[in-house]
């Protein structure tokens, strides 16, 4: 989170299962001050329900992992344009 913060992105790519503080945390506390920033949720252990909550959390969009490479390269262009 406060890499983003420093950095600035175009994108960040957001592993909502992270240790500490998850990435639906980082997301709202990003969201607060870059709240144009595309964020990708990003989830290992896909649950019903984790999309809708990625999305209620700040999350542009959300992708389960093994994340296919075609649909990666996809979103990255829906988002960055």
């Amino acid at each position: 989170m406060a890499l983003a913060l420093e950095k600035r992105p175009d994108l960040v790519l957001m592993d909502v299962s992270l240790p500490g503080m998850d990435g639906y945390q980082a997301t709202r506390a990003i969201r607060k001050t870059l709240p144009a920033l595309p964020i990708i949720g990003l989830s290992a252990h896909a649950m019903s329900g984790d999309a809708e909550k990625a999305k209620a959390a700040g999350c542009s969009d959300y992708m389960t992992k093994p994340v296919d490479d075609a649909l990666l390269v996809q979103k990255l262009k829906e988002h960055l344009g």
